[in-house]
């Protein structure tokens, strides 16, 4: 009978020595540990599930391919997420996120009540970042979420400083006006 090595104790460092050494257990034990985080960071920039499912595969593909790369320099996690953010923006368009336009341009800046955001679970307002069009989403994402600059975001997507900025100004002022919309309904 073989003899079943217990995975979990493993270390990070033996785990991507053993992804180098293409050993698919290897492989399953840092998908078991890092899909559920990084599905998360997908579903941010996706459009539905399965769309973040799809991204999450690529990436982990990705993360197999480029394990020679990692240098040990800053957490493992944050080289996948890295990569599993970079693969996300590799499915859109960078075109279009010039042209997207929602008529707010006109309307006053509100603020939102803080009393009202305070009550607004995590999962409530991820749905309402999740309903922002697609380059308000991604671009609040990089910004306020993942912590990215506006530059390094004009970088990533291909567009000027200004256009990530703009973003993300249209993009609170969405999340704001839908905040208010709740407000109302709640009262």
């Amino acid at each position: 009978m073989r003899a079943v090595k217990i995975i979990s104790i493993v270390t990070e460092e033996e785990l991507i020595q053993g992804c180098l050494r293409e050993d698919p257990q290897c492989q399953q034990e840092i998908f078991r540990r890092y899909a559920g985080k990084m599905l998360v960071v997908c579903m941010r920039y996706a459009r539905h599930h399965l769309e973040a499912e799809d991204i999450l595969q690529d990436a982990f593909i990705k993360v197999y391919n480029r394990l020679g790369q990692f240098q040990g320099k800053g957490s493992f996690e944050g080289w996948i997420r890295r990569i599993v953010v970079n693969t996300a923006l590799k499915n859109y368009d960078r075109k279009s996120f010039t042209h997207e336009k929602m008529g707010l341009e006109d309307r006053e800046d509100v603020g939102a009540d803080p009393h009202v955001i305070g009550q607004l679970h995590a999962e409530e307002l991820m749905k309402l970042i999740h309903q922002l069009p697609d380059g308000y989403r991604v671009v609040f994402n990089l910004y306020a979420i993942e912590g990215y600059s506006h530059a390094e975001i004009a970088d990533m997507l291909g567009i000027q400083e200004s256009t990530s900025r703009s973003q993300l100004v249209k993009a609170r002022k969405l999340l704001q006006a839908q905040v208010l919309e709740l407000q109302k309904i709640a009262v």
